[in-house]
């Protein structure tokens, strides 16, 4: 790593807590004293993203937008190699969406109301009669248009590669009926590897897959789904090779 991206890292890890509780007090007080709508406070978690990105020196290209529909609701399924991930799609995706996220973050000062506010959805990851209930509930907000953004691998990938897909994200566009689409994050990995606390300056490429409507797939044949979606974001993963 050299010299400036090792002060480009510092900075940013510095600066990374200051810059979300920013962030998180703009959309409270959007919220409560500007009475902003839901919609319109999206402008503060892109801008906080985009920090992260710039800071970071970290460039971002979308790939396949054209095959989405601005108004059509969607469960956008991703490989997960970073935590940049999550800023380059936030700051630079170019259609509405809301984040699925455990409920224990909607917790945490600050960014838990902001997150809550501003549209996040919370899921129960435990299992059992509450995680049922609040599938449910994520099902109906995404059945109103709510687009929503998954990892179904459940976690960062140790080594870069793709990690087998979890049924439950299935399960959720199953019970939603919207169409899933397949989204694969290119270079995040060398920007910042899990367990890794400095960023290295790259480029996020996001290509987006043709989406993949769920109608005669059932709780029954949800590993059907998910190895299907598997094999697509693995296809557009290998048109970098």
């Amino acid at each position: 790593m050299t010299a400036s991206s090792l002060i480009r890292g510092g900075a940013l890890l510095l600066l990374a807590p200051f810059i979300t509780i920013y962030y998180s007090l703009a959309i409270l007080i959007a919220i409560f004293l500007f009475r902003l709508p839901e919609d319109k406070l999206q402008h503060y978690p892109r801008q906080w993203a985009k920090w992260f990105c710039r800071l970071a020196g970290v460039r971002v290209i979308i790939e396949g937008a054209d095959k989405l529909q601005p108004q059509a609701g969607y469960i956008y399924c991703a490989n997960h190699l970073s935590q940049f991930d999550i800023f380059s799609f936030q700051g630079y995706f170019p259609l509405s969406f809301r984040w699925l996220a455990k409920e224990e973050l909607f917790k945490v000062p600050f960014l838990g109301r902001a997150m809550s506010n501003s549209g996040a959805i919370s899921i129960n990851r435990s299992h059992g009669r509450e995680a049922l209930k609040s599938l449910k509930q994520a099902a109906e907000h995404i059945k109103a248009g709510t687009s929503i953004l998954i990892f179904p691998e459940g976690t960062r990938s140790t080594d870069g590669t793709l990690q087998p897909f979890k049924g439950g994200a299935m399960l959720l566009a199953i019970t939603a009926g919207v169409p899933i689409v397949p989204i694969a994050f290119i270079g995040s990995y060398s920007v910042l590897p899990k367990g890794t606390f400095l960023t290295r300056p790259g480029t996020i490429t996001i290509r987006i897959g043709d989406p993949v409507v769920v109608a005669g797939y059932s709780n029954k044949n949800k590993q059907d789904l998910a190895i299907i979606i598997h094999d697509k974001i693995s296809a557009l993963l290998g048109q970098e090779c």
